[in-house]
């Protein structure tokens, strides 16, 4: 599962990075969680940023505990399953990040939050896919889910699932409609453990409402619990 990501570069590093246009403000982000709405790269738009809401939406469900678990989709069964199926077919998304977070048990009642990224924080894409939806006031939605599949090294000390990395040269082709589907499941691998960083991060990353830089810098595990004493 992948629940909470950051995506702290400018606009300007995110135009050029993904040679898209991104129209409006940005502000840069620490702490993405579900139901915020945060920008992405569709295959129906792919020279521009959209934004769009992760995950089910509180305007889509009565249920708002329920509707914050659509998130992810198991990269292993996008294409065959009937609620993903025509969404990887012909809705599939780049969602930008520079890093995500796992939380490490360590207790009964304790966890410690992780950050990983790539290489030195560098901007990447998780593959997504997303939908479209019509409200009861009859206003029309967008939101997006994130593909995850087997953790690496790095990450399955930590958690049993990870987000789908795209390489590079494959972000074209999975917007691209006309990839044969047989290539777009070859693209949904485990990021290699090698180009990847992971270091502890402030507690505070575990409240939604906290979005600022301290919370991307790494701590001392042995302050977790303390001061939230700062490295870098």
């Amino acid at each position: 599962m992948c629940g909470r990501y950051s995506l702290s570069k400018s606009k300007i590093e995110l135009e050029e990075r993904f040679q898209a246009e991104m129209l409006g403000e940005f502000k840069p982000r620490y702490n993405i969680a579900p139901t915020q709405l945060v920008p992405v790269i569709t295959s129906d738009s792919p020279k521009g940023f959209s934004f769009f809401y992760w995950g089910i939406t509180p305007d889509f469900a009565k249920n708002k505990p329920v509707s914050q678990k659509f998130i992810n989709a198991k990269a292993e069964t996008v294409n065959q399953k009937a609620s993903f199926k025509n969404s990887f077919v012909s809705r599939r998304c780049l969602i930008p990040a520079d890093g995500f977070y796992e939380w490490k048990k360590v207790g009964k009642k304790t966890k410690i939050p992780y950050r990983f990224t790539v290489k030195e924080g560098e901007a990447f894409a998780f593959a997504g896919i997303w939908e479209e939806y019509e409200n009861e006031a009859g206003e029309t939605k967008h939101t997006f889910l994130i593909l995850t599949t087997e953790p690496n090294s790095l990450v399955s000390d930590i958690h049993d699932r990870m987000p789908v990395i795209l390489a590079k040269e494959n972000e074209k082709k999975w917007l691209d409609k006309y990839t044969p589907e047989n290539d777009l499941l070859s693209m949904l691998k485990t990021y290699s453990a090698d180009t990847m960083l992971s270091y502890t991060v402030s507690q505070q990353v575990n409240q939604i409402k906290n979005d600022n830089p301290s919370l991307i810098r790494k701590t001392s595990p042995m302050d977790q619990f303390g001061n939230y004493t700062l490295f870098g």
